[in-house]
């Protein structure tokens, strides 16, 4: 496990230079000028000489190559930079939106799974029948169904027609202090959303992979010696068809991050959604290199944690193989 987990850090690490500097090298061909976007309305009544002076503060005047080599070897020292949008360091405005973010992903993650585990199983042990047909017609539907399109139906739906739930932000309009009842409130309608978006493919894969399982001779034979039809589908027929599933782990990571965005955005959620959209439109090289980075280090620790989980649900697939 600690080769294979080695392995990926060392080839991560050219991979996440080539992120770094793909974002430099985009953020300068890009036609919005982070100076005008620093000084706002008061660039358009600025001197010449005060806007080189502000691009000059702002490290915007030296070539793409050592922009990029300055913030990367600050970076590596622990100084993230300034964020010249957020007008706040850049680990700071990470630091205060991150955990936000990763509540919201890892809830989302979690029913993404558990449901579409459940459902998987359930769907697999009477294919054809009224349930799997149904659940697996919702389950194509809701592949083609964007994730802020879902989120602003639940609004309609359980925060303006049933008025059950929030309809977004962190905390109640009238409270001036965060608890954890009114987050977990909150929490409830974008989790769900996101939740629910990721849910057909875990859905679609468990179905397929336990529904392969059961016809299996290993899992006739276990039918054959008398076991419960509930230990043949759990004990092993489900641990045989989740194997697929792990391995959709990995990929889905890309798909869960820019859900989040989308949903943190469409429900007000004070994660890391408005400050990407903010340094991307405003050119912020240091916040916009800092979050694509995060970016890229989630998908890299979810493709390891998929393999992971393969080789310890499979004895036969090596750590170090």
């Amino acid at each position: 496990m600690g080769r294979m987990a080695g392995r990926r850090a060392l080839l991560a690490v050219p991979v996440l230079a080539a992120v770094t500097f793909g974002v430099f090298a985009v953020a300068a061909a890009s036609p919005f000028d982070p100076v005008k976007a620093y000084a706002g309305t008061a660039g358009l009544t600025a001197s010449q000489e005060n806007l080189d002076q502000l691009r000059a503060n702002l490290g915007v005047d030296q070539p793409l190559v050592s922009r990029w080599w300055n913030w990367l070897t600050s970076a590596l020292g622990g100084d993230l930079g300034d964020s010249a949008v957020m007008r706040q360091p850049v680990a700071d405005v990470i630091g205060e939106r991150l955990g936000w973010s990763v509540l919201l992903a890892a809830t989302a993650f979690a029913v993404a799974v558990v449901l579409g585990t459940v459902l998987g199983v359930l769907a697999a042990r009477r294919p054809g029948r009224l349930l799997d047909r149904c659940v697996s017609s919702a389950a194509y539907t809701l592949e083609a169904a964007p994730a802020f399109w879902l989120g602003l139906l639940a609004i309609w739906l359980f925060a303006l027609e049933l008025d059950v739930l929030p309809a977004g932000g962190l905390t109640d309009a009238a409270s001036d202090t965060v608890t954890p009842g009114q987050v977990a409130t909150h929490l409830v309608l974008p989790a769900a959303v996101l939740g629910i978006s990721q849910l057909p493919w875990f859905f679609l894969y468990v179905r397929q992979g336990v529904a392969d399982a059961l016809d299996e001779d290993p899992v006739r034979g276990a039918r054959a010696r008398g076991l419960s039809e509930r230990t043949v589908l759990l004990g092993h027929a489900l641990r045989s068809g989740m194997l697929p599933m792990l391995t959709l782990i990995g990929s889905r990571v890309p798909e869960l991050i820019t859900g989040a965005l989308l949903v943190e955005t469409v429900f007000s959620w004070p994660g890391i959604a408005a400050a990407t959209v903010q340094a991307a439109t405003s050119v912020d090289f240091p916040l916009l290199a800092a979050l694509t980075v995060l970016a890229t280090v989630a998908v890299v620790l979810g493709n390891l944690l998929s393999d992971l989980l393969y080789a310890i649900a499979d004895p036969r697939v090596g750590f170090d193989g």
